[in-house]
């Protein structure tokens, strides 16, 4: 499994704390049968992004595993907050912030709102060359009131990641009922972990992976979890995706009676 969303790097944001916990953050991560991770710590008001810097620690932190024999290939990229200046900067140079720097970029949402503007956001990120991926939009409590927010953004060609934790339900109740309305929806096409640390947020997929693979099949499973973040790592093209449903005809949320019989 591939990884794409992960604070694994120390002392960058509030993820791993220091050089101790990025190496066991890394063990867990390889013994859940995780082969890839893209280091993406924050890009916000909060924590500066500097590609360099997150080059170096990567560069460090890769050594260490390979000496440790901890079977984990790093890639770089951020947690990419849609403010002015990011904005700008990712339309100059799309391989500054961009998952090793090959044109995928992790899009991070406010906590409770949405920008303003948000259509043509992604509009411009897309006509500088980048592809964006909407990160964790079920744990938003925004868009978990009214999913059709998402429509024309899909349909512009966006893409969706979700957290392995919210679909096992450690995100809350709606968190984990809209990870599975997405998935139902085919709306999805990564699952990634968003670790911070060792406890509370750890690195692991497996879980979420097999609950995938029984309620939406196993293919569905294998393109979120290997096919589609392998294309995204290597700045591939995507391959062939499952047909979403309820995309191109106006999503309207099921009535009691539809709920019922759809059981």
């Amino acid at each position: 499994m591939i990884d794409i969303h992960h604070h694994l790097l120390w002392d960058l944001d509030d993820g791993a704390s220091s050089i101790e916990t990025s190496l066991a953050m890394a063990r867990i991560a390889a013994g859940d049968g995780i082969t890839h991770v893209v280091c993406s710590p924050h890009a916000n008001g909060q924590y500066v992004y500097d590609p360099d810097i997150v080059a170096a620690k990567i560069d460090e932190l890769q050594r260490l595993l390979d000496k440790e024999q901890i079977a984990l290939k790093l890639g770089r990229g951020c947690d990419f907050h849609m403010s002015y200046d990011n904005i700008q900067e990712a339309k100059a140079d799309p391989s500054r912030f961009s998952i090793n720097g090959l044109g995928y970029l992790l899009v991070e949402l406010p906590d409770y709102s949405l920008p303003r503007g948000m259509t043509e956001i992604l509009y411009e990120l897309r006509l500088a060359g980048l592809t964006p991926i909407l990160t964790h939009p079920e744990r938003n409590p925004t868009l978990q009131a009214d999913e059709a927010r998402m429509l024309d953004w899909l349909r512009g060609g966006l893409l969706i990641q979700i957290t392995a934790g919210s679909l096992l339900g450690h995100m809350g109740k709606k968190a984990e009922r809209m990870s599975h309305q997405l998935l139902a929806n085919r709306w999805v096409h990564f699952l990634a972990t968003d670790a911070h640390n060792t406890t509370s947020r750890p690195p692991r997929m497996h879980d979420a992976f097999d609950i995938v693979a029984q309620r939406y099949g196993p293919d569905y499973a294998h393109l979120l979890c290997v096919s589609n973040p392998l294309a995204v790592f290597t700045g591939n093209s995507m391959p062939p995706q499952m047909e979403p449903l309820n995309l191109y005809e106006e999503f309207k949320e099921k009535n009691w009676w539809q709920r019922l019989m759809n059981r």
